[in-house]
């Protein structure tokens, strides 16, 4: 029997991506030098291999173990807590994955980019979401996460007065994939049920532990060490704009706009709101300063036949009046509920009419579908109750002055036609309090964010107070306990895919770092190590939870197949017959088979089904 904690792996999609070819390309080369190594028996003996993974034993750190076992009632009370950790997580896990593969069977969405099945591996380059930058952070997490998961296991087995065989690593390539325990067979069967069980929930438990230990740091002194550095953050730059033609690049920071300091990125647009000149200065990181023309750029956009604004469509005017900025398109669009843009593209200049408002798509069983709107489709809501709404900020803001019960008149326009809908709020989410109309909102003005230089904003600020573990009142229901700040902070790598911010975040790196700098006594270390640390506490954290709850999945060889078959054997050992092997091995066989599928169903289905 040998215990191990294994990575996140599935089966990629071959042609997904180009990088991913190449590792599948480099991966056969390798593996056919490691069979003609192995057929010439020219690897050492503590070298073994299964396929093309390389396994390295050793008998070295026997003797720490059996040092550090001592307190041996510590030890069990601790791995007891991790069984009841583990069993949860278990029920769980085989909850999640079940119900997510029946609803990717039932009803098959286009799949996401989380749902890939080259982003379940945990290789940077080839997960979208985990970029080269990050690799020190993600290695350093990986060998963390698996040194302490199979110290855990080595451990309990001598607390439990198992034999160890030997320890080590496996490796794909140069990538640990994972770690192992080799218990010696005979002590093992030799102890009891409670005992295996103690020592495979030890890893998953350490894992945890280790989550708990690194986001605590995280959260605390060095996050606090690290503040925002003056100017305006420039996440993305639109193709063609004046701003790609300035040569302004993703990751620079805007410090001063005619002559006038940049604080943050709420000072930008008042900025050049007021030097009121089409050609304005632009100083970059304090260093240098180009010359930039404004014009209202659409920067980003939903793709709506009632708007019909795409991403670099450039607004010269509304209603015959010429615009440059936000503010001057929202003063020329006044009190009108539909105006006339003049708009320049790819193909030339055109007029549209369109309606300005909060562009929302309705909720099903919500309170406005239930007063006539159809379900599922986009409105552009230009008046609330009588006040005009031009953006979805102004729509939430005079949303948030109801209460549940408030009886409203909802106008808008859906597929162009004028409607109105007299509406009974509902309860709303105790984040936004109010009412609640029964929409789901898009950002902008007509699902349309617009920027005066082609730029979208980075909101760093957003980002570190996030990781600082105070987000203030706006997400304050998700992260009343630590816990639930953990749970924020993973979500991070994805966090743009799931709409709730519009830039994944990675770590401090990838160039993001610049707009960020380290204040107080910590500052004397430099940003760059205050940035190091923080990365490699991030990714430790991130990567050892992900160990902890794949290794509960209740299947054979993960430690949760582990767990189940010696739980089924003690409920089994209960029942008033006579229980065998072959009872249990069809429960463990059953879950593990039904895991299976499920996790492949997730995976594939969307795509096959929604295809």
């Amino acid at each position: 029997m040998v215990t191990g904690s294994l990575a996140l792996v599935s089966v990629p999609e071959l042609f997904g991506s180009e990088t991913l070819t190449w590792v599948l390309v480099g991966l056969f080369v390798y593996w056919f030098a490691i069979i003609s190594l192995r057929n010439a028996g020219i690897l050492p003996e503590f070298v073994g291999t299964q396929g093309p993974i390389l396994t390295f034993h050793t008998k070295r750190g026997r003797e720490f173990l059996d040092w550090l076992s001592g307190p041996k009632r510590f030890w069990r009370a601790w791995a007891n807590i991790g069984i009841g950790i583990a069993l949860v997580v278990m029920v769980a896990m085989f909850g999640f994955l079940l119900l997510a593969a029946i609803a990717a069977l039932t009803s098959p969405q286009p799949s996401t980019a989380v749902q890939q099945p080259r982003n379940v591996l945990v290789i940077p380059g080839v997960n979208d979401f985990l970029p080269l930058s990050a690799t020190p952070g993600i290695v350093f997490g990986l060998l963390v996460g698996l040194v302490v998961h199979e110290g855990g296991h080595g451990l309990l087995c001598r607390v439990e007065d198992i034999d160890i065989e030997s320890m080590g690593i496996a490796m794909l390539a140069i990538i640990p994939i994972g770690a192992f325990v080799e218990p010696d067979q005979e002590s093992s069967k030799n102890a009891s049920r409670g005992g295996q069980t103690r020592m495979f929930a030890a890893g998953v438990t350490n894992n945890f532990a280790i989550t708990i230990v690194v986001f605590a740091l995280l959260f605390g002194p060095i996050a606090g060490a690290i503040a925002v550095a003056p100017g305006a953050a420039v996440g993305g730059v639109e193709p063609d704009s004046p701003a790609a033609q300035a040569d302004i690049e993703p990751g620079d920071r805007i410090t001063a706009v005619g002559g006038e300091p940049v604080e943050s990125n709420d000072d930008l647009a008042e900025r050049i709101e007021a030097t009121g000149d089409d050609a304005i200065a632009v100083e970059i990181d304090e260093e240098r300063t180009v010359e930039v023309d404004r014009s209202l750029i659409v920067s980003a956009s939903v793709q709506t036949d009632a708007v019909g604004l795409e991403n670099g469509d450039v607004i010269l005017a509304v209603d015959g009046t010429e615009v440059a900025t936000e503010a001057e398109f929202l003063e020329a669009v006044g009190e009108s509920e539909t105006v006339t843009l003049t708009v320049a593209t790819d193909g030339g200049t055109e007029n549209r009419d369109v309606p300005v408002g909060g562009l929302v798509q309705i909720a099903e069983d919500g309170p406005l579908a239930q007063s006539g709107a159809p379900a599922g489709e986009q409105l552009v809501i230009t008046r609330f109750d009588g006040d005009r709404t031009p953006s979805d900020g102004a729509l939430n803001d005079r949303l948030g002055t109801t209460d549940p019960g408030d009886e409203v008149t909802i106008t808008g326009y859906l597929d162009g036609e004028r409607v109105e809908y007299d509406v009974t709020l509902g309860d709303r989410s105790q984040l936004t309090g109010g009412g609640t109309v029964g929409f789901y909102s898009a950002s902008g003005i007509s699902g349309a964010s617009m920027s005066p230089l082609g730029l979208e904003l980075y909101p760093a600020e957003a980002y570190l107070t996030i990781l600082g573990g105070d987000t203030g009142e706006e997400l304050a229901g998700v992260t009343d306990s630590f816990l639930g700040k953990i749970g924020l902070a993973l979500l991070l790598p994805i966090i743009g895919v799931v709409g709730m911010l519009p830039f994944n975040f990675a770590g401090f790196t990838g160039g993001i770092e610049n707009f960020y700098e380290v204040q107080g006594s910590l500052a004397i270390f430099g940003d760059g190590a205050i940035f190091m640390i923080a990365n490699l506490l991030f990714w430790t954290g991130w990567i050892n939870v992900q160990l902890g709850f794949f290794n509960c999945i209740p299947a054979f060889p993960l430690d949760g197949g582990h767990i189940l078959r010696t739980s089924t054997e003690a409920i089994a050992s209960r029942l008033p017959i006579e229980a065998t092997r072959g009872m249990v091995r069809v429960v463990t066989t059953t879950v593990g088979v039904t895991m299976l599928i499920s996790f492949l169903a997730m995976l594939f289905a969307p795509g096959l089904l929604a295809g």
